[in-house]
């Protein structure tokens, strides 16, 4: 199987660790869609493989996914940090997690927290208006508008409490998953180092601030018996056997919310406005949609259907710069994959951001066009093309509400500002999910009002 020779000591193991991204982006380039890595010294090597065509991540992902689980060293950190939850639980364990939490995701349940997202997007274009120079920080602005969002629907009149211990410990834990997922030999997490105790400090600090609501809201006897936040309808949810989640369990779901429902629209937002900030022309069709639907008014979960630009440019953005842009699995039956025999055993990564700059599915993959994804464009295309949820059995069960937080919060922005680029390019990194390692500044001018008179 064809695959970079890597350096005679470490093999690939610097580049992957370095600049996975680029890394990925080449082997796909100079070797095909199926690319075997080797990583370690000699003696202690081993490998793994790289999976970036349509069909390959289909057959991983969708038609033969129960023969690729969701094992390997990051995803036991995960486990063992932020709980087995919807992202990292298993076989019977996700199913009954499933079952239980599906009907919270339902399109109409998720409709009803269009106002809650409103208010904050009210909130964040009242904080751009007095803006030091009028510039911001894409990145760290849509970090900080996300989880205060994602926080309010979790916890409702609880927010503020979640939000700055989220805030301050979840980078942490974090760099510690990634840090102890990708180490070549994991010292036990009892050892005082200092990695170890800033990251088992985050974690305490997430779980408490998470026990203590849960615990507060038992105590109440579930919460108000009208509230609608995510934690108190999780809190009532029942399986058809009567089962429900323990208080363990509930925080385990909660950490993985705040996680997938912070970070991953985050970065979708922040690359939008970047994208968009840099593109006059997309960024012109843009706002003269959000201006026309949206009229001075609250957005609303109706609105959704009625922005059919801002959603090909959500998607688009989503295309180039996936918030989950490596995905991992360890191949249960040695199986083949394009033609290529792969180990029971073997640890691989499909990566949405390689399959999505693909060229023989995206012409001039790295121009931004949202009309990539008109109707008759998106159906011509392989579904696993684009993939930034996920698919198969374990697609994300957030999906459409990833697509209405960050449509109609765009739509909102674009509707009171104009957008102009300070940092042209940004640098990437790979952490749990996608990042951005180097300032993302945005000059933002109130529409209607010129800088002259700010």
């Amino acid at each position: 199987m064809p695959g970079p020779p890597g350096s005679p000591l470490t093999g690939s193991l610097f580049d992957l660790t370095r600049r996975p991204l680029r890394t990925y982006l080449a082997a796909r380039r100079d070797y095909g869609d199926v690319v075997r890595f080797t990583v370690g010294p000699p003696g202690l090597r081993a490998e793994f493989y790289g999976v970036f065509s349509p069909e390959g991540v289909h057959q991983v992902l969708g038609s033969e996914a129960a023969n690729f689980r969701k094992e390997s060293d990051l995803y036991d950190e995960l486990r063992i940090s932020v709980g087995n939850g919807l992202l990292t639980s298993q076989d019977e364990l996700y199913q009954r997690q499933r079952r239980l939490i599906q009907p919270l995701f339902t399109r109409r349940r998720v409709d009803g927290y269009a106002d809650a997202l409103a208010q904050e997007a009210r909130a964040l274009t009242e904080r751009w208006r007095t803006a030091p120079g009028g510039v911001v920080d894409a990145a760290e602005e849509m970090s900080r508008f996300a989880l205060r969002a994602v926080a309010r629907i979790l916890f409702g009149a609880d927010v503020e409490e979640a939000v700055e211990v989220v805030n301050r410990s979840f980078p942490a834990l974090g760099a510690f998953v990634v840090d102890r997922g990708y180490a070549p030999v994991r010292l036990p997490r009892t050892w005082p180092t200092p990695g170890n105790r800033r990251g088992l400090a985050a974690q305490r600090a997430l779980y408490g601030v998470c026990d203590r609501i849960i615990a507060e809201r038992a105590a109440r006897g579930g919460g108000d018996e009208d509230a609608n936040d995510l934690l108190t309808l999780l809190g009532r949810a029942r399986g058809e056997d009567g089962g429900r989640l323990d208080p363990a369990e509930l925080r385990d779901q909660v950490l993985v919310f705040l996680l997938a429902g912070h970070e991953t629209t985050a970065t979708s937002l922040a690359f939008a406005l970047h994208l968009l900030a840099k593109h006059p022309e997309q960024r012109r069709l843009a706002q003269e949609e959000a201006e026309a639907v949206l009229a001075g008014r609250a957005p609303t979960a109706a609105d959704l259907d009625a922005l059919p630009y801002l959603t090909r440019v959500m998607k688009e953005t989503m295309r180039l710069y996936p918030a989950a842009a490596l995905v991992g699995r360890r191949v249960v039956a040695e199986t083949v994959i394009d033609g290529y025999l792969l180990p029971a055993g073997a640890q691989l990564v499909v990566a949405p951001l390689v399959t999505h700059r693909h060229p023989d599915h995206w012409p001039d993959p790295e121009r931004f066009d949202p009309d990539r994804f008109l109707p008759e464009q998106e159906k011509a295309r392989h579904r696993y093309a684009w993939y930034p949820f996920g698919g198969g059995p374990r697609a994300c069960i957030g999906q459409h509400f990833s697509m209405l937080e960050s449509v109609l919060t765009l739509g909102v922005l674009l509707r009171d500002f104009d957008l102009e680029a300070v940092d042209q390019r940004v640098a990437l990194g790979q952490g749990i999910t996608l990042q951005v390692r180097s300032p993302m500044r945005i000059q933002v001018t109130e529409r209607g009002r010129s800088r002259a008179e700010d």
